[in-house]
This record gives structure tokens, C-alpha cells and sequence, in this order.
């Protein structure tokens, strides 16, 4: 649903009689990290099984040669850190943390615009008497959140093959992970030989995991944006009120309704608008990336071009991705901007090569931009002008790629 929560009547009654508990204890940052964590393996651990001899030896081998095929695809090197397999509750527990920092900057914001509302809607000689009214709204936004948040992640924890699929760094730095289950789980009904599909799989992975490892400023620059689109968050007062008013604890139908169908959602904001928009192209360009990385790297599978439009059809159709940030912000990725992402790549890679492509990851200010996206040619000109030395003019972003391509050290912030 809109918030994030399931449509299913006994599974929201669950959440809620998890909401009830959890409000009648002391609330603190902790309790709901550890609420969503337990939601989310609880949701998570339905049909979930152990990872045996046989598919440990099987995608050992798949990440032994993706390694060795990405070695002429891309400048960044190989991980130190050996690969590993992951069940689903796994997955769970090694990527909670950074779920929960993700979401920090929302469910804050949240928390503080129901505190807000309450302290409007107070006759102003009576707002030294909410006393712990406020904590408890503030508590029933924190705990809410983080009950939709467990459960958004349990369900993605039946979905995502790997570590990367999300397109952001969930794992820790120099980690790379795939899920056997839902390998399997994917591999069935493509009529594609299971050793293809691991080891195709086995290369992506890989590939994300030497990007997030070489470009450490990405979650930063991630969670910079996720926090620009919480500021704006507000929570409109009149539907809210009218909830309230013929709210009944018996039948949680209307408020399960309410948080679903959108209602309390108001409008985003213009910068609302740009932070999500920023959210978009970084995604955009990490999975174009991504997709260029791997076309060269698997040109020796037969079904490597079949396996590829697998994964478009798969986002298109609303995967684990998109699941995620339409959840956490309401953000829809489009499929068509990904593709734009991976022509330009594809486009700079064969202007200049995978060195100087792949230094632009180097610092968030040598990145492409959303207008590169649409029309790289610009940013074609500059990178090939600067290769060879002869840019009539540089501005900042310029001077800075030009001392890359040189081998001398990126800026700092």
C-alpha cells in the first residue's frame, strides 16, 4: 500500500496487536530497530531453507570466473573479502543496519509532524498539559515506521538475488552476497541452464560490489537526499482528524484503509521533487553502470543478452528496487531512465574507455548529471577533451577530472 503496509486484514491486525505491545513498553531508538528486525525476520523466515554443500560449491565457481571476466570490464579491482551466501533471514540481519539508516531521516521527520499536528490543534492554554501525549504520538510514529519497515524488508528478503539488487550498499564495504533461494527461485520457469543464470548473476553482483567499494561516497551522498526529501514531509490535519474522530481499536478497517489508499499523503514538495529526482539518477546511473559492466563481462554466456532483458522486464514489473523506495519515499523509478543511463554509459565507454569512464565515479562532483542522462553529448566532449589534453576552458569539474586522468589524488570535501 501507500505506506508500506500489507492489504492483507490478518496481516495488518498482526502488525497492529505488535503496535499495541509495543506502545504499552517504553520506546526508545533501540526497541524499534529491534521491532522492525524481529517483523522483518518474522516475514522472512516464511519458507526460508539452509544453503547445502552442493550450491556452495556450484556459486563458488560462478564468482571464481565473474572475477575473472570483470578483470577487462572495469577499472576497479577485485575485492579482498571472499564472497558468501546468504539465506533470507541472513539477508535480513546483514542489512538491517543500513535499512535502518536509510529510514532514519524519514521516520524522524514523521514522528515530528504528528507531534507538530498535535501541539496545532491545541488550545494554546492547554498545551503545557500534553505533556506525555506528545511522547506517545511521537513513540506511535516511530513504532509505526518501523513496523512498516520490517515489513517492507521481510518481503524484499523473498525477492532480491543478491547483495547489490537494491542498487545501493546494503552490505558491508568490500562485501559482495548472493541468495541460492531466490537464485533458484528466479532461474525457474527462464529456460535457462541454472549454471548461466548463477554465474550471470555472480557477475552483477560483483560489479556492484567493486563500485560501492571504489565510490565510498555514495550511501552519504544517498542518504543526503533521502534527509532533503524528509525535511519536507507534513502531515495534512484534516483527514488525520476525521481518522481520529470516528477512529474504533475494535475494527482497525478505516485506519488500515487510511494508511494504504494514500490519504494522509499530502502533495510533495517542490524540493521534494528534486531530492527524489537526485535519488532517481543516482540509482539510474549505478545500475546503467552496471548493466554496461556486465554486457562486456558475460559476452562469453549464450544467454547472456536473454538473461539481461530478464532483469529489465523484472524492474520494469516492480522489483525489489522499486519496491524498496516506493515504501521508504513514494519514489517510482522508471524502467525507460534506466535504460537512458545505460546508453550513456555505453555511449562514454566507447568515446573514451573504461579508465576514464570509470574515473568519473572517482567524486560525486565528476558524476553525470540527470541532464547528461537526456543528452550525454556534453559531458562526451568534455571527458574526450580532457583525455587528450587540449579543453579550451575548465571549470571546477573539468580541472578535477583532468587531475584524475593525471593520477593525482580526488578532491575532499
Amino acid at each position: 500500500g501507500a505506506a508500506g503496509l500489507p492489504r492483507d486484514p490478518a496481516a495488518l491486525q498482526a502488525l497492529f496487536a505488535q503496535l499495541r505491545n509495543a506502545l504499552s513498553q517504553p520506546t526508545s531508538p533501540e526497541a524499534t530497530a529491534q521491532l522492525a528486525l524481529d517483523q522483518a525476520i518474522s516475514a522472512a523466515g516464511q519458507n526460508d531453507r539452509s544453503i547445502d554443500a552442493e550450491s556452495s560449491t556450484a556459486f563458488g565457481h560462478a564468482f571464481d570466473v565473474a572475477d575473472i571476466w570483470l578483470t577487462d570490464a572495469t577499472e576497479f579491482g577485485a575485492l579482498q573479502a571472499r564472497p558468501v551466501l546468504l539465506t533470507r533471514r541472513e539477508w535480513v540481519r546483514l542489512t538491517m543496519p543500513v535499512w535502518n539508516a536509510l529510514s532514519t531521516p524519514v521516520s524522524s521527520r514523521i514522528s515530528d509532524a504528528m507531534t507538530s499536528l498535535l501541539e496545532s490543534q491545541t488550545p494554546e492554554d492547554l498545551v503545557g498539559e500534553l505533556g506525555g501525549a506528545s511522547g506517545v504520538l511521537r513513540s506511535l510514529g516511530g513504532t509505526l515506521f518501523a513496523m512498516q519497515l520490517g515489513h517492507v524488508v521481510g518481503q524484499l528478503a523473498s525477492e532480491v538475488v543478491s547483495g547489490g539488487d537494491i542498487g545501493v550498499a546494503l552490505l558491508p564495504d568490500g562485501k559482495a552476497a548472493l541468495l541460492p533461494h531466490n537464485v533458484s527461485a528466479l532461474a525457474t520457469g527462464l529456460d535457462i541452464d541454472e549454471q548461466e543464470v548463477r554465474l550471470y548473476l555472480a557477475v552483477r553482483e560483483l560489479a556492484h560490489a567493486r563500485l560501492f567499494h571504489h565510490a565510498r561516497w555514495l550511501p552519504l551522498d544517498l542518504q543526503s537526499a533521502l534527509t532533503a526529501y524528509a525535511q519536507g514531509i507534513r502531515i495534512d490535519a484534516s483527514p488525520l482528524e476525521h481518522l481520529m474522530d470516528d477512529f474504533d481499536p475494535s475494527n482497525p478497517e478505516e485506519l488500515r484503509a487510511a494508511l494504504t489508499d494514500g490519504r494522509l499523503i499530502p502533495p510533495k514538495t517542490e524540493d521534494q521533487e528534486r531530492a527524489l529526482a537526485r535519488i532517481e539518477t543516482q540509482l539510474a546511473l549505478i545500475e546503467g553502470w552496471v548493466d554496461v559492466v556486465t554486457h562486456e563481462a558475460t559476452r562469453r554466456l549464450p544467454k547472456a543478452d536473454a538473461l539481461s532483458e530478464t532483469m529489465r522486464r523484472r524492474r520494469a514489473g516492480g522489483g525489489p528496487a522499486e519496491s524498496a523506495f516506493a515504501a521508504l519515499v513514494g519514489l517510482e523509478l522508471r524502467p525507460r531512465r534506466l535504460r537512458e543511463a545505460s546508453m550513456m554509459w555505453r555511449r562514454i565507454t566507447d568515446a573514451v574507455g573504461v579508465n576514464a569512464r570509470d574515473a568519473l565515479w572517482a567524486h560525486p562532483d565528476l558524476m553525470p548529471t540527470g541532464d547528461d542522462i537526456d543528452d550525454p553529448a556534453a559531458l562526451i566532449d568534455r571527458v574526450v577533451a580532457t583525455a587528450r589534453g587540449d579543453a579550451p576552458m575548465q571549470d571546477d569539474m573539468d580541472r578535477a577530472l583532468d587531475d584524475l586522468l593525471r593520477g593525482d589524488a580526488p578532491p575532499e570535501n
